[in-house]
């Protein structure tokens, strides 16, 4: 059986930031635009997005997964043009997201996530959209999107699932197990933070369900960075995989924009995947950063 490839990246963060009027900053999104006009713009660069994503499909993946933050105020104006970046990703067949706590940035326009992007996180079984958790099986995968986006007060950046979408999580996984699928977790918040600002803050609860049920990989952006942490499961450790912001430069203690390209395939009974990690190097071409055994 040929290896099929999965590849992720996260936090495209789409720039520009349309025109914006006096009355959109109100409250928390007053913070954020003075964060994007002071910092952000310098490194957040659609030029770097455009090549990680030309890159991304010379690869020809089977399929894709974004795990959110495609916008940065939840503008009302961002939203269409980040459906329209999604549509150039592949379509909703193709390409599978979970939104960030940018996306729902404020409560205003929190209901524009399903509006716009709906079908790209549309179950089987609710071709329609909007509702988390979604299932979504593509070839051996069967791909679990939960949706850890709220608005928060200013200067904070949690994520929360709530009991109702942990419980629906549980049934899922629970009929999940009968059947033979290599099961990927999507969600924007890592599972561990060091950041009490930008946390999980049901994190445990989900922890504990992961020991439960178990699953193959957890796919998570927000942090910005590489990184590879292992939690408890039923059989074994579960690899949970984040990656840097699809559009950065390099800055500070953050590394320039890269994404994960993971070959899955069957190994007797058991599951193989391979990790291939390509970014942007010193010179900011894309090329391949590393090459890792996961499981």
């Amino acid at each position: 059986m040929a290896a099929f490839t999965l590849a992720h990246l996260s936090d495209p963060h789409l720039p520009p930031l349309p025109a914006v009027r006096l009355r959109d900053l109100m409250g928390k999104r007053a913070f954020g635009y003075l964060n994007w006009t002071r910092n952000r713009h310098k490194y957040q660069r659609r030029d770097v997005l455009d090549a990680l994503v030309s890159d991304l499909h010379a690869q020809t993946p089977d399929h894709i997964a974004v795990t959110g933050d495609f916008v940065n105020l939840a503008l009302d104006a961002e939203f269409e043009p980040a459906r329209a970046w999604l549509e150039s990703v592949g379509p909703p067949d193709r390409v599978t997201i979970v939104p960030g706590n940018h996306d729902a940035y404020v409560r205003a326009t929190q209901h524009r996530i399903a509006e716009a992007w709906g079908s790209y996180f549309a179950s089987d079984d609710a071709p329609d959209g909007g509702a988390f958790p979604f299932l979504r099986r593509r070839g051996p995968l069967a791909l679990v999107g939960v949706s850890s986006a709220v608005p928060t007060p200013p200067l904070m950046a949690t994520g929360w699932l709530g009991r109702t979408q942990l419980n629906a999580l549980d049934r899922l996984l629970s009929r999940l197990a009968a059947e033979s699928f290599f099961r990927v977790l999507l969600i924007h918040h890592p599972l561990r933070s060091d950041a009490p600002a930008k946390r999980l803050t049901d994190a445990a609860d989900l922890l504990a369900l992961l020991q439960r049920h178990g699953v193959e990989l957890v796919l998570h952006g927000h942090d910005h960075v590489h990184s590879t942490i292992w939690i408890d499961g039923p059989n074994g450790a579960i690899p949970a995989v984040g990656v840097p912001s699809a559009s950065a430069l390099a800055h500070g203690h953050y590394p320039a924009a890269a994404y994960n390209l993971f070959s899955i395939m069957r190994d007797g009974d058991a599951w193989r995947c391979e990790q291939t990690v390509r970014g942007l190097d010193d010179k900011r071409c894309v090329r391949q950063l590393s090459q890792t055994r996961l499981i």
